[in-house]
Parts: C-alpha cells; sequence; structure tokens
C-alpha cells in the first residue's frame, strides 16, 4: 500500500487508488501520516479535523472516521488506538515523503563523495515523486504548516541540489533551464541567483550572467535594503573577467567509480601505464579471476589524464559467441552509426580525429570480430590507445602482451585481510590468522576472485575453518582436474564458495545467469525468484550473495543493480545447463519485454526521465530477449519487443534495434497486430542510414496501414516516407501528409501524436521559407504539449515555436531554443537536444555574442559527430561559415565552403560575398583555400571547423 502526501493526499493499492472518504476523513489520515509511527492524542486529532472550535460531538465522530479508514486501508495499514489516540504505522518506502528524503539524503552522500551523476539520478527520482503542494488541501488546518512549509523548502533544496549537479557535471544549459524557473519563483533566493550565473555563463550567456545578478541586486536593495553576498560579488567579478575556471568541462569517460581500494600491482600499473606510450595497444591476459579487469581499469583511471577526450570502458561479456562487437563499442562509446556507413566504420570516423583511451574487457569470446576493430582503430585513429583484457592475445600487429600474475604472497594477504573486514570491521589477525591466511592465499594461487570469496567467509567462519575446508575441496577433487593448475585453484573456490550456499541461495545465484549484465531487484525477482516469493525474500537472498561475494551490487540511478562477474556468471551457466535453461530464458524475454512495453507507454508521459533510468541500463537484456525470442521463431514476441523499442532505444542508444525490427518481419505474418509498426521501426533504421530506397520498399511492406494509438513516435510507416521527401528537397509532400495526420492526431484525441505532426507543419513551412505560415501549428503544438507533461513533446514544441520565430524575435527563439534543448537533455534525447543547441547558437551568432557562439558551436560539432548526423552536421557546417565570414576568418570560411560545395551541399556564400572575399592581392591564397576545401572529407571539415571556431571563441 502507498501513501502520497507530496501533492493531493492519495492511497494505493494493488488494486488501484482507495477512497478514504471526504474531506474530514483525509485530515485525519493526514495528520497521523506527518506523525507517522507516533501516537497523536485524540485532543490533537480533534484539533487538526476541526479546527479550534470543534463540535460537541468531534470525539465520538472522530472515532467513526477512524472506523471507516480502518476499513478503506485494510489490516495492512495497522492503524490503531493506544492512549491516549491513535498511532499509524508505515514503512519508509510506503510514504512518498520518507522516499524523497532517502533519495534527497542519499544523493548528497553521492554530491560528498563526488559522485554527480549518481546525485542527479537520485534527486530526478526524487522531485518525480512531486505533483504538487504538499498538504495544500490542508492549508487552513494547524496540523499542516509547519510541515508543508518544511517539505516545501526541502524541495527547493532538491532543485538547487539538482541543479548544482548539472554543474558540475558540465550540464549548464540544462541546469539554467531548471534555475531560471526557480529564481523566478523566488527572485531573492541569493544562492539560486548564483547557481543561475554559473549556468548562464557556462553556457555562452556572459550577458544574461551579468543580467541575473544586477536584477538580484536590487531586488535585494529594494526589499531587504542589503547588498548580495560576498560570494555573488565574487561571482559577478569573475564572470567579467571571463575566469575560465568557472566552466566545467562535460565529463569524459564511462569508467566505473573504484568501489573498494586497489590492493597491490600499483608498480605493474604504472608500467602498463608507461608501456601505451610505445605502444597504443596493449592486451592483458591471464586466467580467469586474476585481476584483468580491475587492473585494466586501473591503468585507465590512471593514464586519462593524458587523453583530451577521456577514458572509456566497453564491456564485451555481455554480448553472446560472435556477439556484435562494433554496437557494443558503439553504445559504450555513445556513438550513432552513420549514413552510408557500417557501425564499425562509423566507430572509426568517430575515433579517427580523437584522442581517447579505450579500454575493450572480456574480449576472448569475440576475439575476431575485436581483433578486427581494433586493427582497423589502430590504422585510423592515430591518437587512440587500447587497452584489452583477454585470456588469450587478440592476434594484431604492434599488440604488446602483458601476462597478468597472481598476486604476490604479501599483497595476497593484504587483500584477504582487507576483505575480511569489510564483512567484520573488528577483524584483528593474530600470528595463527596470518598462518591460516598465507595458507588460504597459497592454495588459492594469489587469485583475487579466490581470496575475495574465502574472506567474504570470515562472517561466518575464523580463519583457520576456512583453510580445513579448503582442505577438504582439494582432497574431494572439487576443481576439474583437466582444466590448468590455477583454473582448477579458481574452480574449486567457486565449487566450495556455491556449495556453502543455501539451496534458496544457489537457486538464485545459477539463475541469475541468465540475465546479461545484471538486473535491478524487480528484473531479478521476476525472473529468477521462486513463484511463491516475495521481492523482500529475493532482497535478502541478494544481500547475502552480495556478501558472500558472489553477486556484486552496483548503485545506478536511483536504483541498485545486481550482477555476476564474468567468471562466476560462467561458472553458474555449467551449473544452468543442469536445470531448465529454456524455461527460464522464456522468463526473460518476458520480463524485458514487458519491461520494454511498460516503457514505451512511459516514455509518452510525464514519467519519460524515470522509465529510462528503469529502462536503458537492461539494454544488453533487452538484446538477449530479442535474441531467444528468433532463436524460438516466437514472432509475436519478437514484433512486441522491436515495436516498444523506438522511444526508449533508438535516440538514446542507436539504430541497432532497427536491424531486430527488420529481422523480425521475417519471422511474422502481415495480418499481424504489430506489423504495420515493426515495418515503421525497420523503415526509420534506413532512414537514418541514408538507404532511401531500401526505406521506401520496407514501408511498401505496411500495405499503407497505419500502427495503433501509442506506438512510437517515430515508427510511423508513412511518416518516414514523408521524412524521405523532406530531405530530398519536396517540403510539400511532407506538408501535406503531417497536415493530414494531424487531422487525424485531432480526431483521435492522440495528444502525443497530435505534437509530432504540428511540430512537421511548421517545419515545413520554414523550410519553405514561410516560417511565419507554421506559427500557428508551432503556437497549437505548444498548447497541447504543456498537459502532457511529457519533456520530449515539451522540448519538440518549444523548439519549432522557437524556429518559427527566429528571424521574427530573436530573443524569444533563442530562450525557447535553450528551454528545448534542457528538456530534451533530462530525457537524454540527443536528438532534439543536439538541434535545440544548434539553432541557439546559430541564432547567438546572428543576434548575439559572436564568440560565445563560436564556443557553442564546437559543441555541437561534437554533438553531431558522436551521433554520426550527417545532414544535421552539414547544416551546422552552414551555420559556422556564416558565423566565421562575420568574424573575419575569410580563408577558414572559404575552405569550409568549398567543402561543402564538394559534398554537395548549399553554401551561405553568396556569389558577391565569395567574390569580395576573393578580391585583392591574396588570390594565390584563396585559390589554396579554395584546392583544400575540394579535397576536404567530411570529418576533414569538421576538424577545420572545430580548429577555427576554437581560434575564435
Amino acid at each position: 500500500m502507498r501513501f502520497r502526501l507530496l501533492g493531493p493526499l492519495e492511497v494505493e493499492d494493488q488494486g488501484g487508488r482507495i477512497d478514504v472518504g471526504g474531506p474530514k476523513p483525509r485530515a485525519l489520515l493526514a495528520a497521523l501520516l506527518v506523525e507517522r509511527g507516533a501516537v497523536v492524542s485524540a485532543d490533537r486529532l480533534v484539533e487538526a479535523v476541526w479546527g479550534e472550535q470543534p463540535p460537541s460531538s468531534a470525539t465520538s465522530a472522530l472515532r467513526a472516521y477512524v472506523s471507516r479508514l480502518r476499513s478503506a486501508l485494510g489490516p495492512g495499514a495497522r492503524l490503531r488506538y493506544r492512549a491516549p489516540g491513535y498511532v499509524i504505522d508505515v514503512a519508509d518506502d510506503d510514504l512518498d515523503v520518507a522516499q524523497f528524503e532517502g533519495l534527497l539524503a542519499g544523493a548528497r552522500g553521492a554530491a560528498a563523495a563526488g559522485d554527480h551523476l549518481a546525485a542527479l539520478g537520485l534527486l530526478g527520482t526524487g522531485l518525480s515523486l512531486w505533483r504538487g503542494d504538499a498538504l495544500a488541501e490542508f492549508a487552513d488546518l494547524g496540523f499542516a504548516d509547519m510541515e508543508a512549509a518544511r517539505l516545501a523548502e526541502l524541495r527547493i533544496c532538491a532543485a538547487q541540489d539538482r541543479a548544482e549537479a548539472l554543474l558540475q557535471l558540465g550540464r549548464e544549459a540544462e541546469a539554467a533551464i531548471d534555475l531560471t524557473a526557480l529564481v523566478a519563483r523566488f527572485p531573492v533566493r541569493e544562492g539560486a541567483v548564483v547557481q543561475l550565473m554559473r549556468a548562464l555563463y557556462g553556457s555562452g550567456r556572459q550577458s544574461d550572467a551579468l543580467t541575473a545578478y544586477h536584477q538580484l541586486r536590487h531586488r535585494l536593495d529594494d526589499e531587504l535594503a542589503v547588498e548580495p553576498s560576498t560570494a555573488a560579488q565574487q561571482l559577478y567579478r569573475r564572470i567579467l573577467g571571463q575566469d575560465p575556471g568557472l566552466v566545467v568541462a562535460a565529463a569524459r569517460t564511462n569508467l566505473p567509480r573504484r568501489a573498494t581500494s586497489f590492493v597491490g600491482r600499483s608498480a605493474e600499473a604504472a608500467a602498463i601505464v608507461a608501456a601505451l606510450a610505445d605502444s597504443p595497444l596493449v592486451t592483458l591476459t591471464g586466467v580467469g579471476g586474476v585481476g584483468k579487469s580491475r587492473l585494466a581499469i586501473e591503468v585507465a583511471a590512471a593514464a586519462q589524464s593524458g587523453f583530451a577526450d577521456g577514458g572509456w570502458l566497453c564491456e564485451l561479456a555481455t554480448l553472446n559467441d560472435d556477439g556484435p562487437v562494433g554496437d557494443a563499442v558503439a553504445v559504450a562509446l555513445r556513438v550513432q552509426r552513420r549514413q552510408g556507413l557500417t557501425i564499425e566504420q562509423s566507430v572509426i570516423e568517430y575515433l579517427r580525429h580523437r584522442r581517447l583511451l579505450l579500454v575493450l574487457d572480456n574480449c576472448e569470446h569475440v576475439l575476431p570480430a575485436t581483433a578486427q576493430l581494433v586493427d582497423q582503430v589502430l590504422q585510423h585513429c592515430a591518437d587512440v590507445a587500447v587497452v584489452a583484457t583477454s585470456r588469450e592475445p587478440l592476434g594484431v600487429p604492434g599488440e604488446q602482451l602483458w601476462s597478468v600474475a597472481p598476486l604476490s604472497s604479501a599483497d595476497a594477504d593484504a587483500l584477504f585481510v582487507q576483505r575480511a573486514r569489510a564483512g567484520r570491521p573488528d577483524f584483528a589477525p593474530d600470528h595463527n590468522d596470518h598462518e591460516a591466511i598465507a595458507d588460504i592465499c597459497r592454495r588459492l594461487d594469489g587469485l583475487p576472485l579466490g581470496i575475495e570469496l574465502a574472506a567474504a567467509r570470515m562472517r561466518a567462519m575464523s580463519a583457520a575453518e576456512i583453510a580445513r575446508r579448503l582442505d577438504s575441496v582439494w582432497s574431494v577433487g572439487g576443481a576439474a582436474r583437466t582444466a590448468l593448475p590455477r583454473h582448477q585453484s579458481l574452480t574449486a573456490a567457486i565449487d566450495w564458495s556455491f556449495r556453502l550456499l543455501s539451496e534458496p541461495e544457489q537457486q538464485l545465484f545459477v539463475r541469475m545467469c541468465v540475465l546479461v549484465g545484471g538486473g535491478d531487484l524487480a528484473g531479478v525477482h521476476r525472473v529468477c525468484a521462486e513463484p511463491a516469493s516475495t521481492p523482500d525474500d529475493t532482497l535478502d537472498l541478494l544481500t547475502r550473495l552480495v556478501d558472500k561475494s558472489m553477486v556484486t551490487a552496483v548503485r545506478g540511478a536511483g536504483r541498485s543493480r545486481y550482477r555476476l562477474l564474468e567468471t562466476l556468471r560462467a561458472y553458474g551457466r555449467q551449473r544452468l545447463q543442469e536445470a531448465t535453461p529454456g524455461r527460464l530464458r522464456d522468463k526473460q524475454a518476458d520480463y524485458f519485454i514487458e519491461l520494454a512495453e511498460n516503457a514505451a507507454r512511459g516514455i509518452q508521459g510525464a514519467e519519460e526521465q524515470a522509465w529510462v533510468q528503469q529502462a536503458l541500463p537492461d539494454y544488453d537484456n533487452l538484446r538477449a530477449a530479442f535474441e531467444h525470442s528468433e532463436a524460438v521463431g516466437d514472432a509475436d514476441r519478437a514484433l512486441r519487443l522491436v515495436t516498444a523499442l523506438p522511444e526508449l532505444a533508438y535516440l538514446r542508444v542507436g539504430y541497432e534495434s532497427a536491424g531486430w525490427a527488420e529481422r523480425a518481419l521475417d519471422l511474422a505474418a502481415p495480418e499481424h497486430r504489430l506489423y504495420a509498426a515493426a515495418v515503421g521501426s525497420a523503415a526509420r533504421g534506413a532512414w537514418n542510414h541514408g538507404d532511401f530506397e531500401h526505406a521506401r520498399a520496407l514501408v511498401a511492406k505496411a500495405g499503407g496501414r497505419v500502427p495503433g494509438r501509442g506506438t512510437g513516435r517515430i515508427a510511423y510507416p508513412q511518416d518516414v516516407l514523408a521524412d524521405v521527401a523532406l530531405y530530398e528537397g519536396d517540403a510539400r509532400y511532407a506538408l501535406r501528409h503531417y497536415v493530414r495526420e494531424s487531422a487525424r492526431a485531432r480526431a483521435d484525441a492522440d495528444p502525443i501524436r497530435l505534437v509530432w505532426t504540428l511540430y512537421y507543419v511548421a517545419v515545413c513551412h520554414a523550410v519553405l521559407r514561410a516560417p511565419e505560415s507554421g506559427l500557428p501549428a508551432a503556437q497549437e503544438c505548444l498548447r497541447v504539449a504543456g498537459p502532457t507533461g511529457n519533456p520530449t513533446a515539451q522540448s519538440m514544441a518549444r523548439y519549432v515555436l522557437g524556429l518559427v520565430q527566429k528571424k521574427s524575435d530573436p530573443d524569444t527563439a533563442l530562450a525557447l531554443f535553450d528551454q528545448a534543448g534542457g528538456l530534451a537533455a533530462s530525457v537524454g534525447n540527443f536528438w532534439w537536444h543536439g538541434i535545440a543547441l544548434m539553432e541557439a547558437a546559430a541564432t547567438r551568432a546572428v543576434h548575439g555574442d559572436p564568440a560565445a557562439a563560436a564556443r557553442s558551436f564546437v559543441a555541437v560539432l561534437d554533438h553531431w559527430d558522436r551521433v554520426g548526423d550527417w545532414p544535421q552536421q552539414w547544416l551546422n557546417v552552414r551555420y559556422i561559415v556564416r558565423l566565421l565570414a562575420r568574424l573575419g576568418a575569410d580563408e577558414d570560411a572559404v575552405v569550409l565552403h568549398h567543402g561543402l560545395v564538394a559534398a554537395g551541399r548549399p553554401s551561405p556564400l553568396h556569389p558577391a560575398q565569395l567574390a569580395a572575399m576573393l578580391d585583392g592581392p591574396t588570390g594565390e591564397q584563396w585559390a589554396r583555400a579554395a584546392r583544400r576545401g575540394a579535397e576536404l572529407s567530411p570529418a576533414g571539415a569538421v576538424s577545420t571547423a572545430r580548429s577555427s571556431l576554437r581560434q575564435h571563441g
């Protein structure tokens, strides 16, 4: 049962919302929830319900209301009498106030530890619990005053904490959106204004940052007759001086934060870092459990400061044998497939002009594909280094092999003691303990994984008992005798640890091997737990497995995930063959397909961010669900999954799943209810890859059928045809289509579809150079998007309203673009985030500070370079040519002009302007510029533009 006070009072159970009665029973319940777990006297409850002048019958009426509440809530609410009043016991997880406070505390702890990304996720989840002002309906009752004020202040603090996390992550434009609204409500809240100044300056809006300070100073003087604080004044002076320390670089790594200290191998890590200077590929080899992955991450963390574009980890263990290595690397780097290129070629093009360290972990089962990709990286990406981990070499020319040896005896003993103290903080080994520990580590051949498994048993055993247990394992042949000696040691340690588990723990551990990349509690429970068990039962088993180092817990954005180290998962998969893996894989597919379907619906609503955060970490499980469905020929499952993914995956991960949609069409009959939506999903992938002919052929398979309501915004087949026409220059065809579709959406009362179609109506008018004709559609788009609460819909509406006004009202357009970008970024929607960033930069280039626009365009170049959308990148280059000409960077502008012409793209330099640039005594200089431009590759054009912008920004 769930109780909600952060907005109108609500109570829900598994059957839905519970009616708790009229105003007085609601006030009674609210008063009890405010004091949950504490006895509230009858007199105080009477005053809470009736105020200071209750009727004479109030006490008897109170008892009647309590009786009705008990009946409505059932026994689970535990509302009972305890002299001199009543008490209601509600668990923290069942009350939104307690959930919010817990998330806020967790976020502050994460921020204090420097994990601002985790803090951002926790704060986003916490703030999403608010549905309005807390306890507002009880504002005239005294019991609510102090609690409502306390909660309102916590909400504001959480909003400021979230803005601070965004600022620390270098996401100033997003922070500026939230802080502008916050300062509008609380104009003399100085801390928020200071944050807003930082956000505005960091997003290239120096003049707006200075204006925010002046407005604060005037308000403080008018209302309080005081000056801004010293901190605000110092920030103002730093902004005036353009202090470079005010701009936080965006995070350029996905390396995991170290959860435990690194024992031993410091010298080895330093030597490998040095080896990267001599060879761009270092492969760490060794047996499973020797610590290759941990050493590679430690090396990357130490070396990444020498790489301007940071260190990036790609875990290949989640792939099946011969799985899609290129797609996995692209997902890790957040790179999209580029039009006309394979995913591997797209990765190479992205890396070609970057200084980056790439860690490829667990390569042995996908060795040929990994070796081929790495070979291409080494040939074409001069400033990229690779650290790989594998049980055997990649066999790539230039590879430097580094055999990872087991820990020395001293380091092995130190690791055992450290891990033992994690479960027994008071553990102080004596002489006998040290002898037993040395024996344990010797028997385990110094393998870190085996040592950690043994040390985890120190909560229940002594070191001597563990050593004796290991004796018995070896004496009965617990290890596979056909394995190499060190494999025998590790297998024996894992087998021993497994056999010490209780039967329920063993069952859960083995079943978890079906999860690819782990899962959250809900996923583990639904897929792996016994049918009669509860989530609490599963959490208890997981906690015990974590305590015994058989499962690893990883904190995520608002929820923890549970996964197995690959060596343990390999052991578990062997055990799984003794069970019923087919049934488990069916359950895995069913759960994650259902998750994708729920996310597809949720992503079109107000909870878009929460659903993205919940579902996106399970992308590997979604891939496994499709592969299983395809392998068993289950067309219905396959179609359900591929039609649920466009909203979640295409605009956040990439178009890999569009290929799944095309494969699903081969399984299904055209009469299937989801066939048309699957056609749209596949066709959108072909469109994104620039294969317009293939997109048309796929659309034809739909036979003109229109998918049902709720289909992903980008997965309507006829929309794909309209977008092909738009990109090929036939905007009038696209306009006719979207006008028809907007009428259909109005008739169907489908606001999400209506926002999408109105957006394109306005875009088509803008493309036809009649933006004023698109203004009514854009205005309607904004009106429709508001009540949906959907960030993507609201971003689209603001963007297109800015687009049709950017010439007539650039200030309004600029504010709308900034808002659109922040909304899209908040839900990881990189496409709308990118176009909003681009149009904002273009508008500033014409109507604002050119230097700030130059800095903004660098960020946009990087964005489209990662996304791989060349039509948008060429449009971006056109804007940049216009800016460079305005800045007087004529030679660079001419180079890029010829680069555009060579690529068959229009240039913004009209003939008279170009002739004026070429006129004069430096004709040979311009001829060289023309030759350079004509020879530019697309990537070279981007590199030239980036270099020139940095000189002028």
